[in-house]
Order: C-alpha cells, then structure tokens, then sequence
C-alpha cells in the first residue's frame, strides 16, 4: 500500500493564487510516488477564495477546502488543515505563492532518510524591503534572546512534518497558537532547508505592521516567561535607584542646600509610572493569556468542507 502525502495550504483572500497554486501542486505531486491529498483551508476569506476552491474540488478529486465560519488567523487555519489531513506526512505552505510547491521533492527526500520534520529558512529577494528583513531579524533575535526554545532566522511554515508529529501536534489546544514555535519545541530529528522566497503572484500581504507586532508578541509569550522576570528585574534595579536617592535628601537637607525643582521631581514620578504600567503590563499580558486558555474555546470552527470524514462530523452537530 502507498502511502499517502497531506498538503495543508491557509488561505485568505487569495483568489488570484489559488488556481495558479492548485496548478503547480498536482504537476509536482503527480510525480512523487505517493497519493497525496490538498487540503485549502478557506480562513473566512471575503472575496471569490471559496468559490475557486469549490470549482477546482471539483475538477481535481484530490483537491480539498475546509470553510472556517469565520477568520480565525492564519495559525488557527493551519491547525484546522493539520487536524483534518490524514496523510503519513503534511506538508503546510501559505497560499501566496511565496512557497514554491517545487521544493516538495526535498522535503519528501529529507523525510525517507528519516527526518521527523523537513523545515524552511527564508531568504528574501533583493526587492525585499529592508523594514521587512530587518523586523524578521529582530523578532527572531529578541524571541531567542527571551526563549529557550531557539528558532533560525526566516523559520517559516513551509514545512513536513511526519505522522506522529502531528499527532502530537494535534493533540495539543493552545489558545494564541505560535505553530513554528511548537514544532521546534517538540523536538523529533529535524532538518532545515534555506530556500529563496518568491514574491507574491497576485494581491497583497495580509501581515502588516500591527499583525506582525501582534504575531511577535505572541510567539515570546508564549515560549518565555522571562519577560516577567525582565519585569522583576526593572522593579528590584529602580527600588536600588531610589534608595540611593535617600542620602543625597538627607546631604542636602543637614547643609541646608533647598530640594528644589518641581520640574524634576515631576519627571521622576512619571517615568516611574511609566515604568509601573508597563510591568503591570507585561503581567497582564500573560494573565490574559491565562483567562483565553481557561475558557476553553476551539482554534477554529469549520462551516463546510468537501471532506468526507469531515462532512460526517458535521452532520452530527
């Protein structure tokens, strides 16, 4: 018996990459010796995304779309394709083209001499823009300054990933998920391939400043704890700070020298308030995370899907 290929691909808002994708995934999986499936998770896209997906499932009985009711983020659509794919390996890749399908024959290469995980190092084109490559550098060296888990620069989710890691994988519902994180954390033989990313085909990013800030705040929460310990750190180094402060009170007072100033003593009590309200941030951030966590919710909820053994979980609900 063969055994079987997933392709897990998130999409949103992607209708003019979606066929051009489909296109070149059934060239290349046609002449890898497996059967494969490709799952397009649709992450309630606004436009014409579902209804490409629809019309190419039913041309190609290979090809596959889960509808989520809603958007629900990219690694929460990549978990709904991770959850749903039963193949003996999975394989995600982002639906923007920027993934060439290509590369498969390595990862599937890497993954027979017995790696449990085939990963992908980005490198940007000469087009790149240098806000882009230079955000991507500082968040992976703040994110490995702060984690014990340590990730390489330009970690994408272009990956394999075999059998019993998804299942691990799978098993775990996290709430404010960071999925290259959890790979590396699970450990398993790993290997990373540096490749070249292609510009878009068609439309534009989906992360623009604000997501990236959130998706990086994400992933150190959710891998360290240390910024509380940052947190600490800054509330011992500035109670140090004030205490010093006593002698140069009581030096000037005995020598009758006037403690003048309100300018500086009003400066002084707002930098540290400041300096409250942002460990008092920092706390709320992971107590927050805590409050998600206890309530239990799923990354995602599926509308509808072409799946057979999804479409079966949906007729009982």
């Amino acid at each position: 018996m063969r055994r079987k290929i997933s392709v897990v691909v998130p999409s949103y808002n992607e209708e003019g990459n979606i066929k051009v994708l489909a296109t070149r995934l059934v060239e290349v999986l046609k002449k890898v010796p497996y059967d494969y499936e490709v799952i397009f998770v649709d992450d309630g896209s606004k436009d014409d995304t579902l209804g490409q997906l629809k019309l190419l499932s039913g041309i190609d009985d290979n090809l596959y779309y889960l509808e989520l009711s809603r958007n629900f983020g990219h690694q929460n659509a990549l978990k709904a394709g991770y959850d749903t794919a039963n193949g003996d390996a999975i394989i995600s890749m982002d639906g923007d083209m920027q993934h060439p399908p290509e590369m498969i024959p390595q990862f599937l290469e890497k993954w027979e001499e017995g790696y449990d995980v085939v990963y992908t190092c980005r490198e940007y084109q000469d087009e790149a823009t240098f806000l882009k490559t230079r955000s991507s550098d500082l968040f992976y060296g703040v994110l490995n300054s702060l984690s014990d888990t340590k990730l390489e620069k330009g970690t994408a989710d272009f990956r394999l990933i075999d059998r019993k890691v998804a299942n691990v994988l799978t098993s775990l519902h996290e709430d404010g998920l960071f999925i290259r994180g959890l790979i590396k954390w699970l450990g398993f033989k790993q290997y990373g391939i540096h490749y070249i990313c292609d510009a878009r085909f068609s439309g534009q990013s989906k992360y623009n400043l604000k997501k990236m800030i959130r998706f990086a705040v994400q992933g150190i929460t959710a891998f360290s704890v240390r910024p509380l310990y940052l947190a600490t750190g800054l509330g011992l180094f500035f109670s140090a700070v004030a205490l010093l402060y006593i002698p140069y009170i009581l030096y000037s007072y005995y020598l009758g020298h006037a403690v003048s100033g309100w300018a500086s003593l009003l400066a002084t009590v707002v930098f540290f308030g400041g300096m409250q309200l942002l460990v008092l941030g920092i706390i709320g951030m992971y107590l927050g995370k805590l409050f998600m966590q206890s309530k239990q919710r799923p990354n995602y909820i599926i509308r509808s899907s072409n799946l057979q053994r999804v479409t079966n979980d949906l007729t009982k609900l």
